[in-house]
């Protein structure tokens, strides 16, 4: 019988041991020589055999690198698990069971050399696995119940090896080990090389855009900005300082490598994560890219075989140190970014293409030069570009001074600075400004009329025109300054001291990204109420300019009734507008819009009209 109980024990059932695929190994019932106290003991070790049996039968279908066995259906995988890091976890399994086989081999050696050894001897020499293989049991159940996949494998066997048994910890730190080591492997390729080995979509690096962010957007229906002032809800919506939704064109741009942060484990970070998808993306971008090689050099600066060593050298760790991983990761990722720094900043003359764009473009809006490559254009969608989600389909597409944009011819390795989307945050904040300096420039040109007509006889209506561009004027003046001086210029020193600062590109890249998002957020452009504000003021004053270009002679009746309708438009428009900047500032929340209300009340004029011009 003792031979019968090691071959189950082993796996292989008999007539004493019998199998079934519900209940597992048990003691045959029709037995009359086993006592109940032997018939409990064999029962005991039989849970053994059972999960050794399944361990042994998992290992199979999904690696076949186990000794088949008579009682296995022998099927291929049904249960939809598959994957490099299944079959390195399978291996770590197989791994561990050995000192079981091993201690199986042992007992049958004893039991030859002395007949008399009883069934306790064979309960005491496989005690310690009686807390093993439960504990192991719960982690293969969990990988095929919950069909975990990749690298949430990895997070699953951390997560129980943190346990407070010995052995269990002892094995299941092996068992993550073996599964280590695929990572290691990826990380390798990714990394040293730019190669995404992943073709069972296990690693937390893939190719495409992220996921995230995909939830719905559902953007509430605007009020009516009425005449008397500000909502309850509009208020709030101040007081939060909630951002217009960015349209397709604000979008980030879709990025050829992104994370998959399911399958990235819960004890590596998502900064290291990200260091990782940066450093293989610089990667793969210089193995693609077919540059010279004398410019680019090695974007590592030869330092592969180093960093691949390195890589070895974690991977034999038997246990994993997030400390000399995130070491071995940022030193990788500083000698990237520092020679992608080099490019940018040095070779290719970052500093001069950033003033070609914002100096040129911005603070002169009307002088373009043409030989930094930077030309203004009329533009339309780009090619391939998705028209914003909330355009009507009866909208005609912009004309005029609406499709005026900027081209950008970029070079490399620029392009990586400047995206596509990037280029269209810059166009977006270029017409913006340029409708603004444009109203600045045609409220210029009716003063010139108002001083070629002074000496005509004047009447009330004129009085009432000319106050009222005054008005305009004086507003649009200050609004420009506060947009040239105290957005523009202030941002953009800033952005050229942290450029000078560091010799990392990723910091460039976050100061440019910050740079951006602060000229978006600094000239209301992401501001619904307060931009909603600034444009019917600006469409107001052309109204107004146009009517006043029209004619020589005094407004007649017509003229005269949409000259009243302009004065009340702006009357409404520069009262709310005060409200707006009154109310956020009394709340302290927002001191764009504070900087704003001190440019155009900086006389306390705008106060003493009561917050309104126009009158």
């Amino acid at each position: 019988m003792i031979h019968e109980l090691l071959l189950a024990l082993s796996g292989y059932p008999g007539t004493i041991f019998t199998w079934n695929k519900r209940t597992g190994l048990q003691v045959s019932q029709d037995l009359p020589f086993l006592h109940p106290s032997e018939t409990s003991v064999l029962n005991r070790l039989s849970k053994l055999g059972s999960d050794y049996i399944r361990f042994t039968e998992f290992i199979e279908q999904h690696t076949g690198h186990v000794h088949q066995q008579e009682h296995h259906t022998n099927q291929p995988n049904q249960t939809g698990l598959h994957g490099i890091y299944l079959r390195a976890f399978c291996t770590g399994l197989d791994s561990i069971l050995q000192p079981y086989r091993q201690a199986l081999l042992d007992l049958e050696q004893e039991f030859l050399g002395d007949p008399h050894l009883t069934i306790s001897h064979v309960n005491y020499k496989l005690d310690q696995f009686q807390l093993l293989f439960p504990s192991v049991m719960v982690v293969v159940e969990s990988i095929r119940s919950q069909k975990i996949h990749g690298c949430q494998i990895l997070e699953t066997v951390y997560k129980h090896s943190c346990g407070g048994l010995p052995p269990v910890r002892m094995a299941l730190e092996k068992i993550l080990a073996v599964c280590h080591g695929v990572m290691y492997k990826q990380l390798a390729a990714w990394m040293l090389h730019g190669l995404l080995l992943d073709q069972s979509e296990e690693f937390f690096v893939k190719q495409g855009p992220s996921a995230g962010g995909a939830a719905a957007n559902q953007e509430e229906e605007e009020e009516d900005l009425g005449l008397g002032g500000l909502s309850g809800k509009q208020l709030r919506e101040l007081q939060d300082l909630r951002l217009v939704e960015e349209e397709n064109m604000l979008a980030p741009s879709l990025q050829q490598f992104s994370l998959r942060t399911e399958m990235l484990p819960f004890y590596i970070p998502i900064r290291v994560a990200e260091k990782i998808l940066f450093v293989g993306e610089s990667v793969q971008m210089f193995e693609n890219h077919n540059h010279s090689p004398s410019r680019a050099g090695s974007i590592l600066k030869h330092q592969e075989d180093l960093f691949a060593a390195d890589l070895h050298r974690l991977k034999q760790q038997p246990l994993f140190s997030l400390v000399d991983f995130e070491n071995l990761i940022d030193r990788i990722r500083s000698t990237v970014a520092e020679h992608l720094w080099t490019l940018m900043v040095v070779e290719s003359d970052l500093l001069e293409q950033l003033k070609v764009r914002t100096e040129r473009c911005f603070v002169y809006f009307w002088l373009i030069n043409r030989n930094n490559k930077v030309v203004v254009v009329a533009t339309g969608p780009r090619d391939g570009a998705t028209p914003p989600q909330d355009a009507s389909p009866r909208e005609a597409p912009p004309t005029g001074w609406a499709a005026l944009g900027l081209t950008y011819k970029v070079q490399w390795p620029l392009h990586i600075l400047f995206t596509p989307a990037i280029l269209e945050k810059y166009n977006v904040v270029f017409r913006y400004l340029l409708s603004v300096r444009r109203v600045q420039s045609q409220l210029q040109h009716c003063w010139a009329l108002q001083m070629q007509r002074k000496h005509l006889k004047s009447s009330q209506t004129d009085a009432v025109k000319w106050r009222l561009r005054n008005h305009m004027a004086f507003l649009i003046d200050n609004l420009q300054y506060y947009l040239q001086v105290d957005v523009l210029e202030s941002q953009f020193s800033q952005l050229l001291q942290l450029i000078n600062s560091t010799r990392d590109f990723e910091s460039i890249r976050l100061a440019h990204d910050h740079f951006l998002s602060n000229l978006l957020a600094q000239s209301f452009i992401l501001l619904k109420p307060v931009f909603h504000c600034l444009n019917e003021i600006l469409d107001l004053c052309q109204t107004f300019c146009s009517l006043v270009s029209q004619s020589v002679a005094p407004l007649d009746e017509r003229g005269t009734a949409q000259l009243d309708i302009l004065v009340k438009g702006f009357r409404r428009q520069s009262s709310l507008l005060f409200k707006i900047l009154s109310s956020v500032r009394n709340h302290q929340i927002n001191s764009d819009l504070a900087q704003l209300l001190l440019r155009l009340d900086y006389n306390k004029y705008y106060t003493q009209a009561g917050g309104t011009l126009g009158r």
